[in-house]
């Protein structure tokens, strides 16, 4: 591999990037040294909280903005120094951007008008696009008339139509309400799979960024948390921050104990964390002393009032239709916990005993 050339697997590839606003080297580090990779007809979400650097990055692989430092390569080809009209990319905004004075078509059309296609050429590409995107009959309507998801799909559309080698989304729902956002984000979904498009998809949302991708990049502070698949985030994050904030989750103090022989023992079955008078298997990584377990609400399992478990009771209910939500009262605090069994709530003043699912908790360093 050549300084200026990346595997062509990788639809995207970031090697130690980093971005400063400002000459100084004093000014602020936005993004600080990221690398990872994109791989060509999959989906990737880089998430994380509000200035955590995911938006600068994002317009770094749109050439918006320039890096630093560190070397960007789009289809195996390095386009650090490239500006937006020269990367194949197209970018979907979080407000659609469409123009208000063209109708649904016009719009479409607005971008292949740089291609040197004849008039028809480009009405019949824009649209087969509106077709992709279930616009059919639409291409007279301007922005105005449409719905919010209406207006998004316009906005793809018209992304679609340049045949990009890379497609970036920039909080692409969140004008859109619940129901409407979820539904959008399975269209998305599906297109990118039929199409195997390449795509960068940033959000704030963590029940998004599950739904849609093959992978995830978790960023805070402007570094890379953690880098995988969406299961392997949700069940073994790798810190303390990964942990609460993919999906919802409690965070204990914990402690992972020396094995010890004389107690029956045995290093086969592995180190474990105490979580009072819970075990919890933990990383063989982790060595003797403090951790941070994490347990999701739906990881406790609430069972009769016993000698074994942890003795909590409950304090407060809530029926959410397909869901119990429960708080309990124990020696360890305040716990959160989502039960899927509405037919018998408990009462208010229950003694329960807690137990740990096999599924939701974690052990993180300390």
């Amino acid at each position: 591999m050549s300084v200026k050339q990346s595997s062509a697997a990788h639809g995207i590839e970031f090697r130690d990037v980093s971005k400063r606003y400002g000459p100084l080297p004093s000014a602020p580090m936005v993004v600080d040294h990221i690398s990872f990779v994109v791989p060509r007809g999959t989906l990737t979400t880089i998430l994380g909280p509000s200035g955590c650097g995911k938006t600068t990055t994002l317009r770094m692989i749109a050439g918006l903005e320039s890096p630093t430092a560190g070397r960007i390569f789009i289809d195996g080809q390095d386009v650090t120094t490239l500006g937006p009209a020269q990367r194949n990319v197209s970018l979907v905004f979080q407000s659609y951007a469409l123009f208000p004075h063209l109708n649904v078509i016009d719009n479409v059309c607005y971008g292949l008008h740089g291609l040197h296609l004849r008039p028809p050429q480009v009405r019949d590409k824009a649209r087969a696009m509106l077709d992709t995107v279930g616009l059919q009959g639409l291409d007279l309507r301007r922005p105005h008339e449409l719905s919010g998801g209406q207006q998004q799909r316009v906005a793809l559309a018209r992304a679609l139509a340049l045949e990009p080698a890379v497609l970036l989304f920039d909080e692409p729902l969140s004008n859109l309400d619940a129901r409407l956002r979820r539904a959008m984000r399975e269209e998305i979904r599906a297109l990118q799979q039929r199409l195997r498009l390449t795509v960068v998809y940033v959000t704030h949302d963590q029940s998004e960024a599950l739904a849609v991708s093959d992978q995830i990049v978790v960023m805070d502070k402007g570094t890379i948390a953690q880098c995988g698949a969406p299961s392997t985030l949700y069940e073994q994050p790798a810190s303390e921050f990964v942990a609460g904030f993919m999906g919802e989750a409690m965070l204990f103090e914990g402690h992972i104990h020396a094995l010890n022989p004389a107690d029956g023992e045995s290093p086969a079955a592995g180190s474990h964390a105490r979580l009072g008078p819970l075990r919890v298997p933990s990383p063989a990584s982790l060595g003797p002393g403090p951790v941070k377990i994490a347990v999701r609400p739906e990881a406790w399992v609430i069972g009769p009032a016993t000698s074994s478990g942890l003795a909590a009771r409950l304090t407060k209910r809530t029926y959410l239709g397909s869901v119990m939500e429960y708080t309990f009262a124990s020696a360890l605090g305040e716990i959160f916990v989502v039960s899927p069994q509405v037919e018998l709530p408990l009462d208010v003043g229950a003694p329960v005993s807690l137990t740990l699912a096999d599924h939701g908790v974690s052990v993180v360093a300390g």
